[in-house]
Order: C-alpha cells, then structure tokens, then sequence
C-alpha cells in the first residue's frame, strides 16, 4: 500500500502552497483527491509526482491549458511527441520576444535614468512620459 498525504503534506513535499493545489485539481490538473470520513483531501505518491511535473512545467512558464495538454501527452507514452515538440517552439518563441521587448525597455529607461535635478520639473523620466508621441 502506498502512502497517503494530507493536503498540508503535499504542499510542503511540492513546493505547491495549498490553495495552488486546490486550484490544480478544480481545473484538472490534479485528480480528485480521495477524501477521508471526515472530508479531507488524501493524496497519493502519483499525486505527489503529478504535482511535481506540473510545477516543473509551470516554472518554464507552460499555462494551465499547456500543461493539461503536456499531462495527457505524459500519460499516454505511445504517442509521438510532436504535439510537445511544437510546444516547446512555440514557448520558446514567445520567450525570446518577450526577451527582446524586456531589452528594449532596459535601453529606453537607462536613456532617462539618473535624474540629476533636485525637482520633478527636471527629471528626464517625467519629461519623457510627457512628450508627445511621435510615433503614431
């Protein structure tokens, strides 16, 4: 027999706080718990490394749909992985852009940075905010 984990218990084996847990299982990303007489949750070791791939999984930035999808892929090992393959590239992509904007807002704010007056009417940021767009 295998153990069984409070909810508590999982949380802290996981890293996962419990309303996340919670969450995961409302939205299917966790089975449904097994519930003891007096109604609380009673997870299992596959709970426990569910859980774990998830977490993993969202840590690389997969959304909630992504990771169902990448659950069912892990849960049927037959299948070919170009689902996931495509996934990832396309993860990966959106990275990289979301890199390239963040670097790009990194060389707009180090233009207006170090504010060298004493008042506000001088401060290279709030003159920036202000000025009129030219680009539209």
């Amino acid at each position: 027999m295998s153990d069984t984990y409070s909810i508590g218990t999982l949380s802290q084996l996981s890293g996962v706080n419990i309303e996340t847990i919670r969450y995961y299982e409302k939205v299917g990303l966790l089975p449904a718990a097994n519930r003891t007489s007096n109604g609380y949750r009673q997870y299992d070791d596959a709970s426990v490394e569910q859980l774990a791939f998830v977490r993993r999984g969202r840590e690389l930035g997969f959304t909630i749909d992504e990771m169902c999808e990448l659950l069912a892929l892990a849960n049927h090992p037959n299948q070919p992985c170009a689902d996931a393959d495509r996934m990832t590239r396309s993860h990966l992509e959106a990275i990289e852009a979301k890199i390239r904007d963040l670097q790009r807002m990194r060389r707009a704010l180090r233009q207006v940075a170090d504010c060298h007056g004493q008042k506000a009417e001088h401060c290279r940021l709030l003159k920036t905010l202000g000025a009129a767009d030219t680009n539209s």
